[in-house]
């Protein structure tokens, strides 16, 4: 899998409690059509990279803004609550691709539930998706 610097919401992003992603992807040059789920699907991956201990469970949001400062965020598509005791590394949240309706910002919204003690997650968009996502 490759990852590009400028589509990468979180690299290794230690998550301990209920956070936005480090970073906000701009997804379209100004004055352009925003959306960018049409045609070829932009596949995205979110990534356990180090195991979570201390918390319950883990839900991921992908959400999107016409600001950068996301006071009007809309949130596109939200995963169920995954149990920590799944969270280990190299688990991937099952969000494959760019949900519809792009404002023009997007990033990642992590809810945790308890008190996490551990755990790092590294998520954006990627070129392709290897083999092991064709069961999802």
């Amino acid at each position: 899998m490759l990852l590009d610097q400028q589509n990468i919401f979180s690299d290794a992003q230690a998550i301990k409690a209920t956070a936005v992603s480090d970073n906000v992807i701009k997804m379209t040059p100004a004055g352009r059509l925003k959306e960018v789920a049409y045609g070829t699907p932009k596949p995205l991956l979110f990534q356990v990279v180090e195991t979570f201990t201390g918390a319950t469970s883990v839900k991921v949001a992908v959400e999107t803004s016409e600001t950068e400062d996301f006071s009007e965020k809309v949130t596109l598509f939200e995963t169920a609550a995954i149990p920590v005791a799944d969270l280990v590394a190299g688990y991937r949240f099952p969000i494959l691709h760019v949900p519809a309706g792009n404002l023009g910002y997007m990033r990642a919204n992590y809810t945790v539930a308890g008190s996490a003690t551990a755990g790092k997650i590294t998520a954006g968009i990627i070129a392709a998706h290897d083999n092991s996502y064709q069961d999802m």
